[in-house]
């Protein structure tokens, strides 16, 4: 699919003052369909703000259908240009992330939902989406009930709820009022988000009822899926492991109409697979390591190699 870029400059206000926030667009495009509309996806950069592997991921999701809204983070103290990967520019980009306050990084967040819903070619379905700083901002992006779902890579500052300058952040405190699902994804050796850490944010989403995945990958680093700059820690294979998890969720939630969420999923029947079934005529038919569930008093198999059996039932 197509994709046209672009970029608009919003009004902001946060902590009593005013300002503008420039939002970088990547629009789907279908030529001879000038009237086709999309879901919204909100894509939270790293600290370094919106640079080329932010931008090309946000071509990625672009290009399967989506319209993607990407904030500039900083603009209360920077321009919109993303800042370099080394070690002034790592400094600077913690530095910003430690000074902004909670209420510029939520009115960003509402900011640009906003845009995205004021667009005649959003459908109204909206997600969202991260990396390290982005991957919390996701998370909280998601506290809002107009985001449906939501795919945080390596989310930083959650477990310890330092994000932000009036830290304690309330982010994980608040994760029951997410309505939406979320896909989480860390590396098991991300010493930003160490193991206890990982632990700690799994079990208060467990706690609080949300409806998310969970994905750990094997030696995997921090910022594994950055294509640039990464200090040798990207993996191209994971990444696109990790963008099949994002396309299904997103193409499931966003994409399809599935109304409003009505109660969870039904009871779960344990299978047991080493067991012997008699057929009508009374002779037992042995489908050990053959799966089948139990049907309102039936054995259905699941096994296709019985379904000669199945059908003379």
């Amino acid at each position: 699919m197509l994709i046209v870029e672009s970029h608009i400059d919003v009004p902001t206000k946060a902590d009593g003052v005013e300002g503008s926030m420039r939002i970088f667009l990547f629009h789907p495009s279908i030529p001879g369909y000038p009237n086709a509309k999309f879901p919204g996806v909100a894509l939270f950069s790293e600290i370094y703000q919106v640079t080329g592997p932010v931008a090309r991921f946000a071509r990625s999701i672009a290009s399967a259908g989506y319209i993607v809204a990407a904030p500039s983070s900083y603009h209360d103290f920077v321009p919109s240009t993303p800042l370099a990967y080394d070690v002034p520019g790592t400094e600077l980009g913690n530095s910003l992330k430690a000074k902004k306050t909670l209420e510029s990084y939520d009115a960003d967040s509402a900011a640009t939902i906003d845009a995205l819903l004021a667009l005649p070619t959003c459908t109204g379905r909206l997600g969202a989406t991260g990396m390290c700083l982005g991957g919390h901002l996701a998370i909280r992006c998601a506290l809002d009930p107009r985001i449906s779902a939501a795919v945080a890579y390596f989310a930083t500052d959650l477990h310890s709820a330092t994000l932000g300058a009036n830290n304690p952040d309330d982010t994980l405190a608040r994760c029951k009022e997410i309505k939406g699902e979320l896909v989480c994804i860390h590396g098991t050796l991300d010493t930003h988000v160490p193991p206890a850490g990982r632990d700690k944010i799994r079990l208060k989403l467990r706690e609080a009822g949300v409806v998310f995945s969970w994905f750990e990958v094997a030696g995997a680093q921090h910022a594994f899926i950055r294509d640039e700059m990464s200090k040798g820690r990207f993996d191209g294979a994971v990444t696109r492991v990790c963008w099949g998890m994002l396309e299904e969720v997103f193409g499931r939630v966003l994409r399809t109409e599935l109304g409003e969420r009505v109660g969870g999923v039904g009871e779960v029947e344990h299978c047991e697979p080493d067991a012997d079934y008699e057929d009508s005529n009374d002779t037992k038919v042995d489908v050990k390591r053959s799966a089948y569930r139990k049907t309102k008093g039936t054995k259905e198999f699941i096994d296709p190699n019985f379904a000669a059996l199945k059908a003379a039932r």
